[in-house]
């Protein structure tokens, strides 16, 4: 996939020294050394000559040129909140001046880091969790935890997949706003996670829960990376017209989780009925607790 956007010599010598299906980052930070993460563990790239291999800006300016299919307006829209999704849901972040205009985001350019991270699909990783989530046809109201590429989007991709292998009949929308969970490519999902699934990709978590319910009668809506300052009253409204809630947030912790603005309103309300806290100590989605609606423990690792 990356060898149609990366140098070419570059995306060989990466591919013969790390085993591609390990790698979770590559990052690229102008005139300083090229970084690619391994399970967690961060790699200088050498070259043939067994020097480092130093990064410059016409790397990444060409890097995003090719990304962005040679027209950076095309993907402004994904640009300004600092990212562009390639297909099969690779994300690459994006830093550099960033130009606004009455204190609202223009664009980025001057392009100075990048960041590509790479998901993986694996299957299986939600089973640990999977009991304390699903009973029968029952699906439970239920809030993903860690703190970034730690697995929460590995998790929710593989439970989605898990809902349909368990023949579960209902009707899951998936509001994908980075379009990571099954980036989807000119109407095809390069990740196929079932036949119960209906896909919004790249649109606001606004315009999917309200519009949604609406017009595709989701039983479950599955969303990633929620801002409970900016979301709430979307997954208030969708669990108070009957419909369960799959969503991930950032956090370390469930320490860290409290701390964060409108908690309390999700904790006193009961709206989630579940907690689910990954970490990556022994990869990404390491299961470390499940928690109820009250924050009591149900499993802790």
């Amino acid at each position: 996939m990356l060898k149609d956007y990366l140098d070419r010599e570059l995306y060989n010598t990466i591919i013969k020294t790390f085993c591609f299906n390990d790698i979770t980052e590559i990052r690229m930070r102008a005139n300083e050394n090229l970084i690619v993460v391994v399970k967690n563990k961060k790699f200088y790239l050498k070259d043939n000559q067994g020097e480092f291999i130093k990064v410059n800006t016409n790397l990444i300016e060409n890097f995003i040129k090719k990304a962005s299919e040679n027209s950076i307006y095309a993907f402004n829209d994904s640009i300004v909140n600092g990212y562009i999704t390639l297909p099969k849901g690779i994300r690459v972040g994006l830093c550099g001046n960033i130009v606004t205009d009455d204190d609202k985001i223009v664009t980025i350019k001057e392009f100075q880091a990048i960041n590509i991270r790479i998901p993986h699909f694996i299957k299986n990783c939600s089973l640990p969790a999977f009991d304390f989530i699903v009973n029968g046809e029952e699906i439970k109201n239920t809030l993903i935890i860690s703190p970034p590429g730690a697995g929460k989007t590995t998790f929710i991709r593989d439970l989605v997949y898990q809902l349909n292998q368990h023949n579960i009949p209902k009707n899951i929308l998936i509001a994908d706003e980075r379009n990571e969970i099954c980036s989807v490519v000119n109407g095809e999902p390069n990740v196929n996670l079932g036949g119960f699934c209906d896909v919004y990709s790249n649109c606001s978590k606004k315009f999917a829960f309200k519009n949604g319910i609406r017009s595709m009668r989701p039983d479950v809506i599955v969303t990633d990376e929620i801002d409970l300052e900016r979301d709430l009253e979307y997954i208030i409204e969708a669990i108070n017209s009957g419909v369960n809630v799959i969503a991930t947030i950032h956090a370390k912790d469930l320490n860290q989780l409290k701390k964060k603005k409108n908690f309390d309103t999700i904790l006193e309300e009961k709206f989630f009925s579940r907690f689910v806290v990954l970490s990556s100590d022994e990869g990404p989605g390491t299961l470390c607790g499940v928690y109820d609606e009250k924050l009591n423990c149900i499993y802790c690792r």
